[in-house]
């Protein structure tokens, strides 16, 4: 592939980089292939190597750990065909052109503390160039985007920034939102959310504003000190031939477009959700859906993922029309696309209500069918009473023993098991469904649907759901997302969307509606967990951002919350939050694949290693440290 990039004539007179993995000694780097006009001038092994969160680089590739040493690469054959020479310099070495120099570096080293644009910025390096693979998370692109700047806004410098964009087959999607800035300041930025495979920006810079920028004393002293950078010498130029042209301009400044965090929401779950649908083959989705706000967001990203996909019809992306066609329209005459968002969704998703007598409402009932109705989607009301009995009727012919719900009088145990059972039967409800709509409307061109689960990140860090229930699913579009943040994504979209029946989903009390209604009991969720969906998120952010255990996150949630609470009363909500998350810990092992979207996700695939069985914590000394500090603020009259 390198050679035929590198040997097509439409790449020539241009300065390439390229990534791609390099053996060298018996050792695999991560490495910028840097080339001009079908040659190699020079490999660049990446320093620093992502290894926490969502990344283990380490399991492929090892660090160049020697900054500024070149050593000689021996080339395949193939390439040395082509080169003309058999080696090239492998190592962290700059490219020198007459009219300025060049730096590469790689996605972590950006978010490093001594960063290599640094030193190479002291060195001379003019340009830098960033190939990353940054994946989406709420409100990160601020972030990132302040580092690029601040990359060069203490020492000058023009900053080419490229991240992939899409979805790479896992839970992560990559934004792209490609940028250019020169000292500090953005002159061009691409799309962060896009269903087009390639997009190019282009900026002009003047580089004797770098120089200008660099002109502080105190700057020339500490790059007298700096590591001495190999060059590799070219002599391709990167600017034009004429002195001046009086057509050719710098490129303006311009301000960073930064999504708000319920666009993110409506933007990145809805084109991984798209590039998950196109690329397995099946034929749509399907959503178990309950009238309550976690599986109407779902059905509402499925709708967003409707509307970008016919914007991206209207600009003509051919790629896209051929998945519509094959997935929704295999019926249709030549050259059918849809109309609306609504048709599309109509052939894409499918929503389930699965009801019972006596647990649920009309309500729920009402707000699932008209929601289902509002964005097109293909909905099935029905209840799952006979399902319900006859699975716990074979406790009863086995044991002599019959269940009942607490508020018919039985136990704990019981009304837990009896929960259960509704739940699991759901899951299994679902899949087969999923299996079986397509032959019912008769399209099964694409064969099944994907199943959608729809429990968010709150939920799953205090295990507040059953375990195989319709939280098991095929993907989650969801499942790293607050509730509060889930909330104003509704909020949005009744606007953006004209979907007034979202406003009846906030208004709404959260319930499983696993248990039966009565004349002075409904089921709550808030009130079975013990706590409140933003004190679960404060406890989230805690645990996993801020790395507190117990004990830490008492003490400082003895300063946020002390007009709200009594330190009695927090201790009660920090120790009933870790006995829930420890007992509940096992569930998140079996949790479905989620779109991840928070820097607090419990999802331990790969991004939160923990035990997933834990000594009760009330046995803990982190619990006992707790009661002995209230002891104390009580005698102080701290209350």
């Amino acid at each position: 592939m390198l050679l035929q990039i590198i040997t097509d004539k439409d790449c020539h007179g241009i300065l390439l980089d390229i990534g791609m993995p390099v053996m060298h000694r018996n050792n695999r780097f991560n490495c910028r292939i840097i080339a001009l006009d079908g040659k190699i001038l020079l490999i660049r092994p990446k320093l620093w190597l992502a290894n926490d969160g969502n990344y283990r680089e380490m399991r492929h590739f090892i660090p160049w750990e020697r900054p500024t040493h070149v050593e000689e690469y021996y080339l395949p054959r193939m390439i040395a065909n082509v080169q003309g020479s058999h080696k090239v310099p492998i190592g962290d070495a700059v490219i020198s052109t007459p009219d300025t120099c060049i730096g590469a570096e790689t996605c972590e080293e950006l978010f490093t503390p001594d960063s290599p644009h640094n030193a190479m910025g002291l060195n001379g390096v003019e340009i830098f160039t960033n190939s990353s693979g940054s994946h989406h998370s709420l409100r990160k692109l601020d972030t990132r985007i302040s580092l690029i700047q601040e990359a060069t806004r203490k020492n000058g410098g023009v900053y080419l920034y490229s991240n992939q964009q899409g979805c790479d087959g896992d839970r992560l999607y990559y934004d792209g939102c490609a940028m250019i800035i020169i000292n500090g300041q953005i002159i061009a930025q691409g799309t962060q959310f896009s269903l087009n495979d390639v997009e190019v920006i282009t900026a002009i810079v003047d580089i004797e504003e770098v120089r200008a920028y660099r002109f502080a004393p105190s700057r020339g002293l500490q790059s007298i000190r700096a590591p001495t950078y190999q060059r590799i010498e070219t002599p391709f130029s990167l600017s034009g031939d004429e002195d001046f042209d009086l057509h050719i301009s710098p490129s303006k400044v311009i301000t960073a477009r930064i999504h708000a965090p319920e666009e993110e929401i409506a933007l990145g779950p809805a084109c991984w959700l798209w590039d998950y649908l196109r690329r397995s083959k099946a034929a749509g989705f399907l959503i178990p859906l309950s009238g309550g706000i976690d599986s109407c967001s779902t059905a509402a990203l499925v709708f967003s993922m409707c509307r970008i996909v016919m914007a991206a019809l209207k600009e003509g992306n051919a790629e896209v029309k051929a998945d519509v066609q094959r997935i929704a329209g295999a019926y249709e005459a030549e050259g059918w696309v849809p109309a609306t968002a609504q048709e599309l969704c109509n052939r894409i998703l499918h929503t389930v209500y699965m009801g019972m007598a006596s647990q649920s409402s009309k309500e729920t009932r009402s707000r699932a069918e008209r929601l289902a109705k509002d964005i097109g989607a293909y909905h099935t009301d029905m209840n799952i009473d006979t399902v319900f009995h006859a699975e716990k009727e074979l406790l009863t012919q086995a044991t002599g023993f019959t269940p009942n719900f607490k508020v018919h009088g039985g136990t704990v145990s019981e009304n837990l098991a009896l929960q259960n059972i509704q739940a699991r039967t759901r899951m299994v409800t679902a899949y087969y469904f999923a299996q079986m709509l397509p032959t019912v409307r008769k399209r099964p061109g694409g064969g099944g649907l994907l199943v959608l689960g729809s429990g968010n990140v709150d939920e799953c860090l205090r295990g507040y759901l059953t375990k195989y229930d319709c939280s098991s699913a095929d993907i989650n579009p969801i499942g790293s997302i607050s509730k509060t943040d889930l909330k104003r994504f509704i909020r949005w979209g009744q606007k953006e969307f004209d979907l007034p029946i979202l406003e009846e989903f906030l208004d709404a009390t959260p319930t499983a509606e696993l248990e039966p209604i009565t004349s002075d009991y409904v089921q709550s969720d808030e009130a079975d967990m013990g706590m409140t969906y933003a004190e679960l998120s404060i406890f989230g952010r805690l645990r996993k951002e801020a790395k507190l255990g117990p004990y830490g996150m008492f003490q400082r949630l003895l300063h946020e919350w002390k007009d709200q609470y009594s330190p009695a009363e927090v201790a009660v909500k920090v120790k009933r939050f870790h006995h829930f998350y420890a007992i509940n810990r096992h569930k998140m092992t079996t949790m479905t694949p989620a779109y991840h979207a928070e820097g607090y996700s419990p999802d331990d695939n790969r991004f939160d290693l923990r035990p997933f069985l834990y000594p009760p914590f009330f046995e803990s000394w982190s619990f006992k440290k707790i009661d002995e500090l209230v002891q104390k603020l009580e005698a102080k009259g701290s209350t």
